[in-house]
């Protein structure tokens, strides 16, 4: 099954992109030609480029890493909810995800 991801982009439109199941929610937001989500280090959770909100669906990803939560500290934009797409694996989210792109800082 092709995971559907409901994405809203910076200007609050929303659009519905599928991702492979061992995809990051990254790298389809990526492969379905958004580039407002920068990624700088290309998913190695090195730089907090990738952030992003999860509207739904988060209790179904499994907890946030140490490494990444240091990363998310660096960002004045920062929620519960914030997470970096890079660290979020389609496989666990499964399909009805729902992501908002971060303000860039």
């Amino acid at each position: 099954m092709t995971p559907i991801i409901t994405l809203t982009t910076r200007d609050g439109a929303e659009h519905e992109i599928k991702g492979s199941p061992d995809a990051t929610v990254m790298e389809a937001i990526r492969d379905a030609g958004f580039d407002e989500l920068l990624a700088i280090c290309g998913g190695c959770c090195s730089c907090a480029t990738c952030h992003v909100y999860v509207e739904n669906g988060g209790d179904r990803l499994p907890p946030m890493s140490p490494d990444e939560d240091d990363l998310l500290d660096s960002s004045d934009h920062r929620t519960t909810t914030s997470r970096l797409s890079c660290q979020l694996r389609l496989h666990d989210a499964g399909d009805g995800l729902r992501i908002r792109i971060a303000s860039e800082d």
